[in-house]
């Protein structure tokens, strides 16, 4: 029996592969955590979406609605007021208002005044605490914080009774009289630096604290004294966060309420008009003119988004 063996293809026997063979596709598998992330996502920002939309969006429309509505009699009077559209018109009234435009015009002058003194006064404080000369650097920076501690209004009391004639003793010592015409912005300026700028020199003297401490090493080296050091080296390396605090506080200075609302318990020159946030306030809750009140916010609230965006442009820029 003749058994027959097949033979064994040697190498050169081989089919070679073709060039043109298709190169393999690789299939690669859908991420399966992508839906998972998105959710993760949505749950993390939906109670600040909730937040915003409840304090922030919401009254915002509905102050843009009443805006555009007033109260008019109809008929001859006898059915009481209804709600009539009125378009611009609560815009042209508050904008053609003496008395807002008088409030305005308060505001900016205490702007002018307060932010660059308040400001300056944080900052040379901060630089100071900052100083590796200084001791008791926490008692310090108590001691000045410890007026924004206090409540607006009693801040504002303690301020009346120390202005008060016979009462105070700040009347008898005082170049002016800080409840007259040309002393009552002053007197507000005053008090409002007193309680925001030991605020403002906590961030000040926190963002001091980033600065690295070989640069300052590298400065000392170089032969800068204490003065070129924080011209040069300390106040430019914090530019960001003083305008972070300037937009703030512009904010602030256009919302100013608290301290002319209290002086008004001891002067007359403090009228129920004398700022724009006064001004709503005597709109809506005295008048109970709710469309000319929501008007006025609005073009509050533009104001303030608008020097916001201007103060952002200007930090934007980089020093030559």
């Amino acid at each position: 029996m003749t058994t027959t063996k097949t033979p064994t293809p040697t190498p050169a026997t081989r089919p070679a592969p073709s060039l043109m063979a298709a190169p393999a596709v690789v299939h690669a598998a859908p991420p399966r955590r992508t839906s998972s992330r998105r959710l993760s996502g949505i749950a993390l920002a939906a109670p600040f979406a909730l937040l915003l939309l409840c304090t922030v969006l919401v009254p915002i429309g509905y102050a843009l609605y009443l805006s555009l509505f007033t109260d008019r009699l109809s008929g001859l009077g006898f059915d009481g007021y209804h709600e009539a559209f009125t378009g611009l018109g609560n815009y042209t009234s508050v904008l053609g208002d003496p008395a807002f435009l008088d409030s305005v015009a308060h505001v900016a002058l205490y702007a002018l005044v307060h932010i660059p003194v308040m400001f300056a006064g944080a900052l040379v404080i901060a630089l100071l605490l900052d100083s590796v000369a200084v001791r008791l650097r926490q008692m310090w920076s108590l001691a000045v914080f410890l007026p924004h501690a206090v409540p607006g209004v009693i801040a504002g009391l303690i301020w009346g009774y120390l202005y008060s004639p016979g009462i105070g003793p700040l009347n008898d010592i005082l170049p002016f009289d800080p409840f007259s015409d040309g002393g009552v912005l002053p007197s507000i300026v005053n008090m409002a630096t007193w309680q925001w700028m030991g605020y403002n020199m906590i961030i000040f003297y926190t963002a001091l604290q980033t600065v690295p401490r070989e640069v300052l090493e590298a400065a000392r080296a170089d032969g800068a004294g204490a003065l070129r050091t924080a011209l040069s080296i300390k106040i430019p390396m914090i530019r960001p966060t003083i305008f972070v605090a300037l937009v703030f506080t512009t904010i602030g200075s256009l919302q100013l309420f608290t301290e002319p609302m209290v002086l008004r318990t001891f002067t007359g020159t403090v009228t129920s008009t004398w700022t724009p946030s006064l001004y709503i306030y005597e709109a809506a809750f005295i008048s109970n003119d709710y469309g000319r009140a929501a008007a006025a916010s609005i073009l509050l609230a533009v104001a303030s988004a608008l020097l916001s965006a201007l103060v952002m442009r200007l930090s934007n820029r980089r020093p030559r």
